[in-house]
């Protein structure tokens, strides 16, 4: 039965690190594993939507995999000694052998494994990104660099290196130690919440979203949390994640011009996304004490109960920024406090907030601009508010923001 390409490419997104695992037990090397899995997902996307999916889709595609990997091992002559070890380990059909495998693994636990090893503390947050995207979600180096607005081979270097910076590290293939799990945790949750972000608000580029990225952010923190259910902030990055897509469909304008938060058609936002996203909060908040990402879901929560801007509970945001600001010092979060306080007490209290950042790591930032141009707009000092509009406009690699900044600024100049 023929099937459609993105019903396989949903099939076979959660098999990518299940396979990956099976090889990486087998064969020894991580990897290596892992070019080969990406070989077999390209063999099943060119040959799954016309002959139809396996009955076993995970025995197909470790099967193939082991024969790309074998293969890539007997082609690489400086690799002699793992070639050995590789054809000593085979099984002599190079077919799968799912007593064997059964006998060490659990779908969930290769899964979870495959997440600690990708965000591994030792990489760079860009390297686990991609080493993530790829290991885990299953998107091909070429998928990842076009995201990225990178190379195909810019990216592949970067993969390339994590993989090195992994095997050269010595990480076992298995779930940290009960004491290293926290810690490791941390960079795992760190790297989804990045992915997210890159796709909620592209940092660059001719469009404001990068669906795939946020979409794939998404799932890669549900099956955290399903694996990991009784941790709060999996739960508490997940409801983030929920609570802020959420707005997406509200986000842009004809011509795909940004639209502020305060203008959106609040009956474009995806209220089953809102509701499971305070469900997993509030559930997560009677378990014990608040993480950041809990926090800044609830600030997410707030938002997206108000019926109108004028509705938003402006003073239980400004609280929570300040608990947030205590937990994690950030200079975006207390960027974003400064605006709470412009909406709780008025923008001269906001601007005094602001005053200080312009001296340290935000100094010249757009959002810096952006956040400063609203607030002296609210005050209606017209003339600084067009500067800064510009001055943002001039600083962000992101074109639909850029161009609201200068059709702002315009609107606003046009009164003087």
């Amino acid at each position: 039965m023929n099937i459609s390409q993105p019903h396989v490419d949903d099939l076979l997104r959660p098999l990518a690190p299940q396979v990956v695992g099976v090889l990486t037990r087998r064969f020894g090397d991580f990897g290596a594993a892992e070019d080969a899995v990406q070989e077999a997902l390209l063999d099943a996307l060119a040959q799954w939507p016309a002959e139809g999916v396996p009955d076993n889709p995970k025995g197909w595609l470790v099967q193939v995999a082991s024969r790309r990997m074998i293969e890539q091992v007997r082609g690489e002559q400086a690799r002699r000694r793992r070639e050995e070890l590789v054809a000593a380990r085979a099984p002599a059909d190079h077919s799968t052998s799912p007593a064997a495998d059964r006998a060490h693994e659990t779908d969930g636990d290769d899964t979870l494994v495959m997440l600690f090893l990708s965000c591994h503390p030792a990489l760079t947050p860009a390297s686990a990104i991609a080493l993530t995207l790829r290991a885990v979600g299953g998107l091909t180096t070429a998928e990842i660099g076009k995201a990225f607005m990178v190379p195909e081979a810019t990216m592949a270097q970067r993969i390339s290196r994590a993989k090195q910076r992994i095997r050269a590290s010595g990480v076992p293939f298995r779930l940290p130690e009960p004491q290293e799990r926290r810690a490791r945790l941390a960079s795992v949750l760190h790297v989804l919440y990045l992915i997210f972000n890159e796709g909620y608000a592209a940092s660059g580029g001719p469009g404001l979203h990068r669906v795939e990225l946020s979409r794939e952010a998404i799932r890669l923190a549900r099956t955290l949390h399903r694996l990991l259910p009784g941790d709060c902030e999996a739960a508490g990055l997940l409801a983030l994640m929920l609570l802020t897509d959420a707005r997406r469909p509200a986000r842009t304008g004809p011509g795909g011009v940004p639209v502020p938060l305060a203008e959106q058609d609040r009956s474009l936002w995806d209220r089953e996304a809102i509701a499971e996203g305070t469900a997993l909060l509030t559930a997560a908040l009677r378990r014990g004490a608040a993480g950041p990402y809990q926090v800044q879901a609830a600030i997410a929560a707030v938002h997206d109960e108000a019926a109108t801007a004028e509705e938003t509970d402006w003073p239980q945001i400004l609280a929570l920024y300040g608990l947030l600001e205590r937990m994690t010092p950030n200079p975006m979060v207390s960027l974003n406090r400064a605006v709470a306080a412009a909406m709780v007490h008025g923008p001269a209290a906001g601007l005094a907030l602001l005053e200080p950042l312009a001296d340290g790591p935000l100094a010249g930032h757009h959002r810096l601009h952006t956040a400063r141009a609203h607030l002296l707009e609210m005050a209606g000092d017209i003339t600084a508010a067009v500067e800064d509009y510009r001055a943002a406009a001039s600083r962000t690699a992101a074109v639909p923001e850029r161009d609201y900044l200068v059709m702002r600024a315009a609107r606003l100049a046009a009164r003087l």
